[in-house]
């Protein structure tokens, strides 16, 4: 590979402008090429962004051997058969999130990355946050002891996303808010939690809003002529192998009283408690029979998207394992489809991982 990594950017939407903005200011990395499935929008992405090369499809990017790594940045169903191509055309991948719309595609990704011996990482820029990465190294030092509950979500009121779209269909999404905002809660609780393995799951999904066409947001276009098939509320409680449990709710509408719009994660430790609610930290512990509450500063330096990008580059040239790995990207896929089985069927699920 020469110094600088060719990127290109599958998706010229509004998260894969995300994307072109970032790695557009990191050094030694070069915009090579986009491509969209509305080739206008990626034309004007390419003089937004300098790129020389707009590519037909995806698959034209992907059989150039001038692209080092590729940017997938689709609605999810796209997920796993690009990515799966990528990699067996010997590409390196940053996939956004969700791994994949189900726990299938996402172990078929996992064994195409094992297959190419190419990098492949999972966009969850929560786990890059000053605050996330403050609270994150505090654990790691043992300040909160061994963490056997956590409790995790983001209950948006009225925030659903392009009714209709994509967003709200079951077959092109995988589901509503749990595998929309539902997994960053997940995997940012997990990896907190220092990544247990899961082993039980009970869940339950509800679709009272969407269906009527109420708590619409502003994300994404609506079309009126489409459907709404997916949940707009969730919850879970799922058991991890070290006896810890994670519980997990997530809405995009909800008539949620009292309750912040916010993101939030409570972990519950034998030394002390940590939790973030929105962009605040705080950690908790007794001494001397008082209840004693500090603020985490979050730690300085570059924003979240951009730490993530230059960690994806840096695990290029160093060929090594990425925070947000594939295994991790698959076991979040495994927990969400859990979930939703457990719904439909009324059952605790157990996962098996031999």
């Amino acid at each position: 590979m020469s110094s600088t990594i060719r990127l290109g950017i599958i998706g010229a939407g509004a998260i894969g402008n995300v994307h072109m903005e970032v790695f557009g200011r990191i050094p030694d990395v070069t915009l090579a090429s986009v491509t969209d499935a509305y080739l206008p929008l990626a034309e004007q992405r390419a003089k937004e962004h300098s790129i020389p090369v707009i590519h037909q499809s995806p698959q034209h990017m992907l059989e150039d051997p001038e692209i080092d790594a590729v940017v997938v940045a689709v609605p999810n169903k796209h997920h796993a058969p690009l990515a799966i191509e990528a990699l067996r055309q010997g590409k390196h991948v940053l996939l956004e999130k969700p791994m994949a719309n189900s726990a299938d595609s996402a172990r078929e990704i996992l064994e195409a990355k094992e297959q190419s011996g190419r990098i492949l990482m999972l966009g969850h820029q929560m786990r890059w946050t000053g605050l996330s990465r403050a609270l994150k190294q505090h654990i790691d030092k043992g300040g909160l002891g061994r963490i056997y509950n956590a409790k995790a979500g983001w209950m948006r009121k009225k925030g659903i996303p392009g009714w209709g779209s994509w967003f709200t269909r079951m077959n092109e999404a995988g589901g509503g808010p749990l595998i929309d905002i539902g997994v960053h809660m997940l995997d940012l609780a997990l990896y907190l939690m220092g990544s247990p393995k899961p082993v039980s799951v009970y869940g339950t999904t509800y679709a009272e809003f969407g269906p009527q066409r109420k708590g619409i947001g502003t994300w994404g276009t609506p079309n009126w002529d489409g459907y709404y098939d997916v949940e707009d509320l969730a919850t879970a409680l799922i058991k991890m192998d070290n006896g810890a449990t994670l519980s997990l709710e997530v809405s995009w509408a909800a008539h949620a009283a009292g309750m912040s719009e916010e993101p939030f994660i409570h972990l519950m430790g034998t030394e002390a408690g940590g939790a973030m609610i929105g962009g605040r930290g705080m950690l908790v512990h007794h001494a001397f029979d008082q209840i004693v509450e500090t603020e985490v500063e979050p730690l300085g330096g570059e924003d979240d998207r951009t730490l993530l990008g230059r960690h994806f580059i840096e695990c290029i040239r160093e060929n090594k394992e990425p925070i947000t790995s594939a295994l991790s990207g698959y076991t979040n896929n495994r927990i969400l489809s859990a979930i939703y089985e457990s719904s439909r069927t009324g059952s605790e699920v157990k996962l098996n991982w031999d």
